[in-house]
């Protein structure tokens, strides 16, 4: 990921309007970095002291991120956007942020409100007790850059669920994409009659009706696209489209939180079962802290698979980390992205150099699965910024050819909403399961970088046994109060605390047997003791100058419009010499793009007459 700083008189998205120089958090730049880290850093260590090891605010005391404290200590004059949760519920929230400034949002679902103050007022809101004060940060995309009889969609195994005219395949349930809104009349989406709803969160602007970004439209294709050569992971699937970015692609985390709690109003009237983040928050957390994985984690315990971008600040000289909410919660599938390269077979795969991977704050290892990202090609709104921006990388009349793990995300999404239609009653935590266990290798994959593997939707799809809960390890400490689902966090703490391998034992168990990744070696890399109680929290790195800089789109910056990998004669042969993979003979006979390879059955021989 690039940062630098925006120029000219934008307001920022957390930091409110001034009329002079902005960045994306803490008002104007110009500050001496060497200042804000050394600030955050005195706070932070005697959080970190404090907590036994446990991180800040475990407790019933008031939690205020330190980034966000130093900041408003710094800029007291300026307008900030926060997010209060309080133990008491939203009225709570209300009640005690009234004093401090301007209400935004209830944000019921987690029990918070975003609320725009002073920034001098700050230290006043901290005294009430209970609460969990954030930034309402800038939420990124987490990909743009650059794929059409296109490889991904046989060698990921999504074509096989496909079903053809005389044999369809069963009704997907609806996806939910929180994005930037989509174009919805147009033939990916059958001239909008699968778009069962548009819903605008964000106030930030300019947002142009539809998809003045482009993102959210090229998400939704992948995942559920129907164009004739331009299928997605699940083409029968139905859309919700809630615009949350602006067509510059930010957003605040609270439309974010926001766009959750209408998913989980609206389950059953859309019947929700699968929601896409392809985005993540500028600001970092611990998990069980941050108000937008709370919010998320609301969607997975009530029954709606929740897949998230692992981001595109990863690098190829070693792990990056997975740093931000959505992608570093333990319980959603956190998706990687992955290079086929030219061939069918997984010999030259690689993850994409730019896909993050490794820890996150609180030592889990993300992502969990990695799938196609790389050299994509999807619809996009011509007069989209996205597309004028990227104009090089147009490969014909509304669509282009894009890269990044926001990509790789909705073929995740896809490919679940595939999974529900076939098994209605999984859990999210068996999708999961499914996944992970029928995942297939990257080759050329470091340790951790593609998580357990890559996705192989069409063994998926065949799995026959009760899959195994992919948060095994994490369910004991999941509890009910009135009916609501919640995660212990001061349980967990305690457990590790007392026992550095108590992920280990949930790995074993024997439904894992038929994984073609090693169970053992999962269990000892799932999560990282010294990663939990390391120097993170002291450290300045978790300070420095990316909070005080506008990020610009979360890009893989580096990839140029290139060829992308293509189906030909050779590799039709491969998919149908591959079980997982092959299509059903009337499937290859519809298909355009293999139909005329060579899996069409040879003509017999000539038979010459015996003289």
């Amino acid at each position: 990921m690039r940062l630098r700083a925006e120029t000219g008189s934008r307001a920022n998205a957390m930091w409110g309007r001034t009329g002079r120089r902005a960045n994306a958090l803490w008002g104007r730049s110009g500050r001496s970095g060497l200042i804000l880290t050394l600030t955050a850093l005195a706070l932070v260590v005697p959080l970190a002291a404090g907590a036994s090891g446990r991180g800040p605010n475990v407790g019933t005391g008031t939690f205020v991120s330190p980034e966000l404290l130093a900041q408003a200590n710094q800029h007291p004059g300026e307008k900030i956007h926060v997010i209060v949760q309080s133990t008491g519920g939203v009225d709570d929230a209300a009640v005690k942020a009234a004093n401090v400034g301007q209400l935004h949002r209830r944000l019921s679902l987690i029990g918070a409100v975003a609320v725009d103050m002073p920034a001098a007022r700050l230290n006043a809101l901290a005294k009430n007790p209970g609460l969990t004060i954030t930034a309402d940060a800038p939420v990124k995309l987490s990909g743009t850059v650059s794929s059409s009889n296109q490889m991904w969609p046989y060698e990921s195994g999504v074509a096989k669920m496909w079903g053809t005219a005389s044999a369809p395949a069963p009704q997907a349930p609806t996806i939910a994409v929180v994005d930037s809104g989509i174009q919805s009349n147009r033939p990916d989406f059958d001239s909008g009659a699968r778009v069962v709803g548009q819903v605008t969160m964000t106030n930030l602007t300019p947002n142009s009706p539809g998809d003045g970004r482009g993102h959210g439209t090229f998400v939704a294709g992948i995942a559920a696209g129907s164009a004739a050569g331009y299928a997605g992971a699940a083409p029968n699937a139905g859309i919700l489209s809630i615009d949350v970015m602006d067509d510059s692609g930010q957003a605040r985390t609270s439309d974010v939180i926001a766009a959750c709690d209408y998913i989980l109003a609206n389950k059953s009237k859309f019947n929700i079962r699968v929601a896409n983040f392809s985005l993540h928050s500028s600001a970092k957390n611990h998990f069980y802290n941050d108000p937008l994985d709370n919010a998320v984690e609301k969607l997975w315990f009530n029954g709606i698979f929740v897949v998230a971008a692992a981001g595109n600040y990863g690098n190829a000289t070693g792990p990056s980390g997975v740093l931000y909410a959505p992608g570093n919660d333990p319980f959603v599938m956190t998706v990687g992205a992955v290079d086929l390269g030219g061939k069918l077979a997984v010999g030259d795969d690689a993850t994409a150099p730019w896909s993050a991977y490794g820890y996150t704050e609180d030592g889990f290892a993300k992502p969990e699965l990695s799938a196609p990202g790389r050299y994509m090609v999807g619809p996009v709104p011509t007069t989209s910024t996205l597309a004028v921006q990227k104009a090089d990388h147009i490969v014909s009349p509304g669509y282009i050819e894009l890269s990044g793990t926001s990509f790789a995300t909705p073929v995740v999404a896809g490919t679940a909403a595939d999974l529900l239609a076939r098994h209605p009653s999984w859990t999210p935590d068996q999708v999961k399961g499914a996944l992970m266990v029928t995942a297939k290798p990257v080759p050329h994959a470091p340790a951790l970088a593609a998580g357990v593997g890559q996705l192989n939707a069409g063994r998926a799809s065949d799995y026959s046994k009760t899959p195994p809960n992919g948060n095994a390890p994490l369910t004991r400490y999941v509890s009910s109060s009135n009916g609501t689902m919640s995660f212990d966090a001061a349980s967990w703490n305690d457990a590790v605390r007392a026992s550095a391998s108590w992920a280990s034992a949930s790995w074993a168990d024997a439904s894992w047997g038929d994984a073609s990744w090693s169970s053992a070696s999962w269990a000892d890399a799932s999560w990282n003791a010294a990663s939990w109680a390391d120097a993170s929290w002291a450290d300045a790195s978790w300070a420095d100058a990316s909070w005080a800089d506008m990020s610009v789109e979360d890009a893989a910056e580096g990839d140029a419009s290139a060829p992308a990998p293509v189906m030909d004669a050779s590799t039709s042969a491969e998919l149908q010499a591959d079980p997982d993979l092959a299509l059903p003979p009337a499937q290859v006979l519809a298909d355009p793009f293999v139909a005329d390879s060579a899996l069409a059955t040879p003509a017999p021989a000539p038979v010459t007459a015996t003289p």
